[in-house]
């Protein structure tokens, strides 16, 4: 994780996941992460999801008009429509803007 995060644009996507194609799903996951990591304005991503299904996922933008062009790239929308025919029961996506950033890791 990446501490110096102050003035960044952070997308929190919240997820439930089901169990449909549960390879497809991998595939597409590891494909948009290689795509994303290639957009300008791409500082990063976090992201965990418990065996449930909840998953919540973090991506980093230098900016808001990084964040926006990542929403509308022409893949990325394709992907997301077919999650939402396939693999999530559900999602939310919440937009901020970093002010502070802290990061502890034990010695």
């Amino acid at each position: 994780m990446n501490d110096d995060r102050a003035g960044q644009i952070a997308v929190i996507f919240v997820s439930i996941r089901n169990d449909a194609d549960a390879a497809g799903y991998g595939e597409a996951a590891v494909a948009m992460d290689a795509l994303a990591a290639t957009q300008p304005g791409y500082r990063g991503v976090d992201s965990a999801r418990e065996a449930g299904g909840m998953g919540i996922t973090v991506s980093y933008s230098a900016d808001d008009a990084a964040a926006i062009a990542w929403r509308h790239h022409p893949e990325h929308t394709a992907i997301r429509e077919r999650g939402r025919a396939l693999w999530y029961d559900s999602y939310s996506v919440k937009v901020a803007r970093i002010e502070r950033a802290y990061q502890w890791t034990r010695a």
